[in-house]
């Protein structure tokens, strides 16, 4: 398996990986980020993973690419290479689609209740492909943002462990026969989302849904936009 993306989700679950004795072929994340995590795991720098296609398609054992916080959109190098490529993406599909910490600005903003992470096959548009298997969680109705978010990403983690022995063992694992989709109040949350949040400045859960606490720091674009 090869793993794409960056920082603790990334390592965890590579970490997870290797612990259960599953293969780890390459780890690829954006330079100039060094593999401290596991100095031992093959480790490839990139800035744009599609310029590396040939090299994910050589050193891939068994034609799976696990995509886990990575914000570089996979494109027809990747995905003409037979290759299968699972994201884990947090938020439910397909109704908060695009930037996950945006995403769950807005779900709060609406009162959403529940949030999930979802498993999904990438395809070429962006959290569109087919869905595998999704695990929900709740939001108290006083809870801040930066608790919220750091439960979704427990969660995604947690997504992740149930689901790679199932890859593992079929890579064309066609995931779980009930599929949650989420809610009908979502849509796609890019960077014109992000600059629209200061209109909700008036929203009376909106202190609550943009309080990143000790998460300010994690996530700088999402700051500036809420400053």
């Amino acid at each position: 398996m090869i793993f794409v993306g960056e920082g603790s989700l990334l390592w965890r679950a590579v970490q997870h990986t290797l612990d259960n004795d599953l293969s780890v072929d390459l780890v690829c994340a954006p330079a100039p980020v060094a593999p401290a995590a596991r100095p031992d795991v093959p480790f490839l720098a990139v800035s744009d993973v599609n310029a590396v296609a040939d090299e994910l398609a050589a050193a891939s054992t068994d034609g799976v690419v696990w995509s886990l916080n990575n914000r570089m959109i996979f494109r027809a190098p990747v995905l003409s290479a037979g290759l299968r490529v699972l994201n884990i993406h947090h938020g439910p599909l397909p109704a908060y689609r695009g930037m996950p910490e945006v995403a769950l600005v807005y779900a709060m903003l609406r009162g959403e209740r529940e949030f999930a992470a979802t498993l999904h096959e990438v395809d070429e548009g962006i959290d569109t492909g087919p869905t595998l298997a999704a695990d929900s969680y709740p939001i108290g109705a006083d809870e801040p943002y930066h608790v919220v978010l750091r439960r979704g990403l427990q969660v995604c983690h947690r997504l992740f462990e149930r689901c790679v022995p199932l890859v593992a063992a079929d890579p064309a694992w066609a995931g779980e026969p009930t599929r949650p989709s989420g809610s009908d109040g979502g849509g796609y949350f890019g960077r014109t989302a992000l600059e629209r949040l200061s209109r909700h400045r008036g929203d009376p859960t909106y202190a609550r849904a943009t309080d990143l606490g000790f998460l300010a720091g994690y996530l700088p674009e999402l700051a500036v936009a809420l400053r």
